[in-house]
């Protein structure tokens, strides 16, 4: 496909999306139920991930550790390495291949089985029934979902920091507060809604634009997970680049 009939492909779907956000009746109560569904549905394997990684971050912080640094910056390292990075990005890409693959998927079938043409055969507007729902639920629930991945990770690795190291709980918090700045919690946030903005949108893109039958809407899933994929691992390095400045 050439890269620029894409580019305006895209522009295109995004341009339906601002029109139809005036169908506030269609879009309300379908984004109500893809919120669930993305916070319920993803929580089991978020708290599965930010375990292990609060876990092993501990561990191998045990593992570098010397007597020559002071104990409490293990709680530093933990919550510094979670928050900042460890959290957003994993939740990213794991919910870009749960979430981004379903939405190729289900789009990709729908039009392909020609349930979108029908719907706009109708005189209904495709973008306010099955883009703008998907969307609009992913911005406001990823960002959620990082949030407890980042207190859950910090969590599990003040546990096993103290299983392993024996730091005791003020040694962590110290650690935890003595490197910690406001915008820390802010830029976790700010990573997971633009992480949520690629996932959505990629994925409905590619499963809107399917074509070939079965054959096409595979190339659609797998398209989509690997764009968002490496869409989040650029927006990680321009995001830091941004807004992360040297104190």
């Amino acid at each position: 496909m050439d890269p620029l009939w894409a580019v305006g492909q895209f522009a295109g779907m995004v341009l339906d999306m601002v029109r139809g956000l005036a169908d506030v009746k269609v879009w309300l109560p379908r984004t109500v139920d893809e919120s669930w569904r993305i916070g319920v549905g993803s929580l089991f394997i978020v708290l599965l991930i930010s375990s292990f990684t609060g876990g092993v971050t501990a561990l191998q912080a045990g593992y570098q550790f010397t007597g020559n640094i002071p104990i409490y910056v293990v709680g530093s390292l933990v919550t510094e390495s979670v928050v900042l990075e460890l959290g957003p990005v994993l939740v990213g890409l794991i919910l870009a291949g749960r979430i981004g693959a379903r939405y190729a998927a289900e789009l990709g079938t729908m039009r392909v089985t020609e349930q979108i043409d029908a719907l706009e055969s109708l005189g209904r507007a495709p973008s306010s029934y099955l883009l703008i729902p998907r969307v609009l639920a992913c911005l406001l629930m990823i960002p959620v979902l990082v949030v407890i991945a980042d207190f859950v990770a910090v969590g599990t690795g003040w546990i096993m920091a103290k299983s392993t190291l024996g730091i005791s709980n003020q040694d962590f918090a110290y650690g935890a507060r003595v490197y910690w700045h406001p915008l820390d919690g802010w830029y976790s946030v700010i990573k997971g809604f633009f992480f949520a903005g690629a996932i959505s949108l990629i994925s409905c893109y590619r499963g809107f634009t399917t074509k070939q039958g079965a054959e096409g809407v595979g190339r659609s899933t797998t398209g989509a997970v690997v764009t968002s994929s490496i869409l989040i691992l650029l927006l990680d390095v321009v995001l830091a680049k941004l807004i992360l400045k040297p104190k």
